[in-house]
């Protein structure tokens, strides 16, 4: 199994119980998190692109894969995505740079994933 695979399965898994335990405020917060990133005053390669950047300043692993995943279906180029993550590491310093060994690894990962027949 990949990384890509390993880590949407788990994710979706776990996302799954979480919604089924019937929290309120839980399905609130999803719920907000989805539209948030919705198309808006801003298209949506924008905000995953600072869904990208704000997880790696804020060094969430999980957060990054998922908007590398997202940056990857609405059909970034590596260039931008580098951009992205250079600005990030920029501002978040180099407590950021494992992070950013993990995203270029996922990056190409997803590219591997699509790549398949």
């Amino acid at each position: 199994m990949s990384l890509v695979e390993d880590f949407n399965r788990y994710r979706s898994r776990m996302n799954e119980k979480i919604l089924n335990s019937d929290n309120l405020i839980l399905k609130r917060i999803f719920n907000l998190d989805t539209n948030a990133y919705a198309e808006g005053e801003l298209d949506i390669r924008t905000k995953e692109l600072i869904g990208l950047s704000c997880s790696l300043v804020l060094r969430c692993d999980d957060c990054v894969k998922y908007h590398l995943g997202k940056c990857y279906e609405a059909g970034l180029t590596t260039a931008q995505v580098n951009e992205a993550m250079a600005i990030a590491t920029l501002i978040g310093g180099t407590i950021v740079i494992p992070h950013l060994r993990r995203a270029f690894e996922y990056w190409e990962a997803l590219q591997n994933v699509q790549a398949r027949p």
